[in-house]
């Protein structure tokens, strides 16, 4: 199936997102998306093509979906999807897909914190529920469209965990 553009995906569809430990510059970002355009073009789930997306976001966010409407993927698959972004880790000197960390707004800046750091900002009250955070346990591309990814920390597992 050919690659489509990541806002054709239905809502339906399913997704993975994958916060990079800091911004990435333009060259970067290019040879990342490359990258991962080559392997949405040969992704399959048992010898069936996946109609998948990608996009980033905010220079930092890498957004993979699939349509599950015609294939979905499978374990295999997805395990596919996940070496071939810890391969990319590699190539850039990025982590990818580490999702420990929180990431979430202080003003306009994005910041990612080890969950103990956040946790100490919690507690002295330098973080609290109306907080901007980046939910990326989400699955579904509705869920970020609904804003359910970038969202104040009461709306998110965030809350339960710090709070």
């Amino acid at each position: 199936m050919p690659r489509v553009e990541f806002d054709q995906l239905p809502d339906a569809a399913r997704v993975w997102i994958f916060p990079a430990e800091r911004v990435l510059n333009d060259a970067e970002q290019t040879q990342l998306l490359a990258v991962v355009d080559q392997f949405i073009d040969q992704w399959g789930a048992h010898a069936v093509p996946l109609t998948a997306g990608r996009e980033m976001r905010y220079d930092r966010f890498l957004f993979v979906g699939v349509d599950q409407r015609q294939a979905g993927p499978s374990g295999c698959s997805i395990d596919a999807l996940f070496r071939h972004t810890q391969a990319l880790e590699q190539q850039l000197g990025v982590e990818l897909a580490d999702h420990a960390p929180v990431l979430f707004r202080r003003g306009s800046t994005i910041e990612r914190l080890a969950r103990d750091q956040f946790a100490h900002l919690a507690a002295a009250g330098a973080v609290d529920v109306e907080t901007t955070v980046f939910d990326s346990t989400v699955t579904s591309v509705g869920d970020i469209r609904a804003g359910r990814w970038e969202t104040r920390l009461g709306n998110a597992w965030h809350a339960r965990a710090f709070f």
